[in-house]
């Protein structure tokens, strides 16, 4: 072997030993780098003529596991619906307030209607305190503050993660161009014999970023271009970046939802012109689709229940009853028309003008056996002397005193239509209004005038004397019949998840509470188990294609000795050549 071929050989190896000493170093300074994976410089030996000339580098690559890459996406996917679903579930228990107050002082929903039941049962003692009588329609406010404002709640919270479903699936789609990108540098690179590994890594993050959101299927073809798919086929990275497109919905009530065939209150998730939005299963992406459509409808309707069962069983009792003084007219909550039909009408029901004292003076008993609409009602009612009704301009029935001194008593007796009472079927002694949690509140009258709360009744013998006292300054039964409500137990049917049951009010309000509950402790522990999975998966990526500073480092060092000793063969090559240059000059 010449001299020269041994300084080639020798010189091939210093400068390989100098780019693995290179990469080995890049390694110790991105191990704490996300998505990094251990670089390795593949050294080749170089023959001419059949003998050894050297060595070379023939690329710079990394090893990844590409079944173990899938598992960690899959996880990945996992624990990103996981997260989000447990931070909705967390922030929904919040909204029901608490339960823990070891004095019953709790802000639950179950608390409030407890303190209602206090505050009648006082009332029930001394029925006719107006003090008691205030403090029942300030616990009642309450607790229709409350409905309203978790309804609210509720309705944020959907609109939030409306809102974040269009945000991330902003971030998917920059990922997208990203990995488009990548693929670009990636093929070229290739072509021209560099290394592409750093960019690979970055491509990789990119793609498990994307899968936190939404699970993806993807592979890498013949030029090293990364392609992605949604799961059911739809292209989002092949020669093009397709993005995905979604418009929040401007205002959210409970009233809006999605429908896969338009119109609908919210938009589709839409790729390629296709409507993906029940195609993600996985990923934060198909959490929000769920917690917006399914978990959060679910607790509303829960909500709605209650708040319209105790709407209809309070002014069941409230229309059994008037004020004292009698107020010189009421008005309808129901929107009816004179020809509105009644159904099934029977049985008496007595109307009476009673002056401010409780004096009879006049009254008369309807028989509703005959009446076919409401029309004829009216005409009943006009019959009575001192007495008018109408329908005002909203469709509502108003039945007023002709003397603006005196007042309008109702005793619903044995009548009924549709199998309620005539004063609740018309809604004329309502105490509270509602049509679900969202607009529970106490009739403005009441509210803002407790004297005006029906805690008395009309007397109800058989015949009555003019200028008797017929309505008395309170009725232990009206206020009773609104404690047995109350304290009583109730069937609400099943709905949202929640079964059939047989509670009183409070307890009713108790199992949603307990409800939500339990599914934000099932999805904690979903997600600490998603958590637990995904971590170990990275882990076992780390360990299979991470860097292990101790090896890198021991690598380093022998690649120290071979270079020191590549150098040291490189020296005594020279002074042997100039040895035998100063021997032929000589």
């Amino acid at each position: 072997m010449s001299i020269n071929a041994a300084a080639h050989i020798a010189l091939s190896s210093l400068l390989t030993t100098q780019v693995q000493m290179t990469v080995a170093s890049a390694n110790i300074a991105n191990a704490g780098t996300q998505g990094y994976t251990e670089k390795t410089a593949k050294q080749a030996s170089v023959v001419t003529g059949g003998a050894g000339a050297g060595v070379t580098i023939t690329g710079i690559s990394s090893t990844v596991d590409k079944l173990l890459l899938r598992s960690l996406m899959t996880a990945t996917s996992d624990l990103g619906s996981a997260d989000t679903k447990n931070t909705y579930l967390d922030q929904l228990q919040q909204l029901y307030g608490s339960t823990n107050g070891n004095d019953g002082s709790g802000t639950s929903l179950g608390n409030s209607l407890a303190a209602l039941e206090a505050a009648v049962t006082a009332l029930s003692a001394t029925p006719d305190n107006a003090s008691l009588q205030a403090g029942v329609v300030t616990a009642l406010d309450a607790v229709a503050a409350q409905l309203r404002s978790t309804s609210s709640g509720i309705q944020a919270l959907r609109s939030n993660a409306d809102q974040q479903i269009a945000s991330t699936v902003s971030d998917v789609n920059s990922q997208l161009q990203l990995i488009g990108t990548l693929n670009l540098q990636i093929t070229q690179a290739a072509a021209s014999g560099q290394p592409t590994g750093d960019l690979e890594d970055q491509r990789a993050q990119a793609l498990q970023d994307i899968a936190s959101k939404m699970d993806v299927s993807y592979f890498t073809n013949a030029n090293g271009a990364l392609q992605v798919y949604t799961t059911s086929g739809q292209a989002l990275v092949d020669a093009a970046v397709h993005t995905i497109s979604y418009t929040p919905a401007a205002n959210v009530t409970a009233a809006t939802a999605y429908s896969p065939t338009p119109p609908s209150g919210f938009s589709g998730i839409m790729v390629n012109g296709v409507d993906v939005t029940q195609q993600i299963k996985s990923g934060s992406i198909a959490a929000l689709v769920n917690v917006r459509d399914t978990a959060l409808p679910n607790a509303q309707a829960q909500l709605d229940q209650l708040a319209t069962t105790l709407a209809d069983s309070l002014n069941a009792v409230s229309n059994q009853g008037t004020a004292l003084p009698p107020p010189s007219s009421l008005t309808g909550t129901a929107a009816v028309s004179l020809t509105t039909p009644l159904s099934s009408p029977g049985g008496t029901v007595r109307f009476a003008e009673v002056d401010s004292q409780g004096n009879l003076v006049s009254y008369q008993d309807l028989s509703l056996s005959g009446m076919a609409t409401v029309g004829d009602l009216v005409t009943a009612i006009n019959g009575i002397p001192g007495l008018s009704a109408s329908l005002d301009s909203e469709g509502h029935l108003v039945v007023a005193s002709t003397d603006s001194g005196d007042g309008v008593a109702i005793n619903e007796m044995s009548g009924s239509i549709g199998g309620q009472g005539v004063s609740d079927f018309f809604g004329l002694n309502d105490l509270v209004t509602a049509t679900g949690a969202s607009d529970f509140a106490v009739r403005s009258g009441v509210l803002n005038n407790p004297a005006l709360f029906p805690a008395s009744t009309l007397d109800p013998s058989a015949t009555l004397t003019t200028g008797s006292l017929v309505l008395p300054p309170a009725s232990a039964t009206m206020v009773n019949n609104l404690s047995s409500l109350l304290v009583g137990q109730t069937d609400f049917p099943a709905v949202g998840g929640l079964g059939t049951s047989r509670l009183s009010f409070a307890n009713y309000a108790a199992s949603i509470v307990s409800n939500i509950a339990t599914q934000s402790a099932t999805a904690t522990s979903n997600f600490n188990a998603k958590q637990t999975a995904q971590q170990a998966f990275s882990s076992a990526m780390s360990s299979q294609s991470g860097v292990n500073i101790d090896e890198e480092t021991a690598r380093i060092s022998t690649l120290q000795n071979q270079y020191a000793a590549s150098a040291q063969l490189l020296q005594v090559l020279n002074q042997m050549f100039s040895t035998l240059l100063t021997t032929v000059q000589s």
